[in-house]
Formats: structure tokens, C-alpha cells, sequence
């Protein structure tokens, strides 16, 4: 098993889950997140006033998938999620030990 995790923009959410549901991706965890990468923030006007903002909004998708699904559902979180700009996102791919299936007890690939 793998664990996909993906840092995204927000307004991509509904884009890459759709992607991700096409592939038969059965479920994700998607957790309000703040950071910076490369661009360490941007500076904004409000009011007449100049102001750095150092955490950017973004959206961490976490998913559980098979070996066999990892390079599919890299490539439908690139399509989906990219826009061309800075602060599009990463992508992270773990090796998942275990997975166990509160409910029923199931482990392994059954339990996602």
C-alpha cells in the first residue's frame, strides 16, 4: 500500500477529488492546512496598506491506494490540480505498512 499525500490550492479541491473518484478512489482525508514554499509568501494591498502574507491558504489531501494506482492517481492529481503558477503543490508518495479496518477488522488493501 501507499499514502498519497498532496498539498493543493483550495479552488482545486473539487477538481482533483472528482479525478481521483473517476480512478475508483473510494475515500480521502482533506485537512485545512497554512504554509509557504519557494515563494515564502506574497505581499498584498488592503486598505492602501502593503502587507506580507507568509502562510499561504492550501488544502492536504491524504489517500490510501494500491501500488498498481499510485502513478494513476499521481497523474490525475497533476491534471487536476495544476494551474501553470507558483504554489501549485506537491505531491508526497509513502510506503503504508498497515491499514486496519476499524469497523470489521479488515487489514491490508481491503481495509481502504
Amino acid at each position: 500500500m501507499k499514502m498519497l499525500i498532496a498539498i493543493i490550492k483550495p479552488f482545486k479541491l473539487d477538481a482533483v477529488r472528482e479525478a481521483l473518484a473517476d480512478l475508483g478512489v473510494q475515500g480521502m482525508t482533506v485537512t485545512e492546512v497554512r504554509g509557504f514554499g519557494r515563494q515564502k509568501g506574497h505581499t498584498e494591498l488592503y486598505r492602501g496598506a502593503e502587507y506580507q502574507v507568509d502562510l499561504l491558504p492550501k488544502v492536504k489531501l491524504e489517500v490510501a491506494v494500491a501500488p498498481e494506482m499510485v502513478d494513476k492517481a499521481v497523474d490525475a492529481i497533476l491534471k487536476s490540480a495544476k494551474t501553470g503558477n507558483i504554489g501549485d503543490g506537491k505531491i508526497f508518495v509513502y510506503d503504508l505498512d498497515q491499514t486496519v479496518r476499524i469497523r470489521t477488522g479488515e487489514t491490508g488493501i481491503e481495509a481502504v
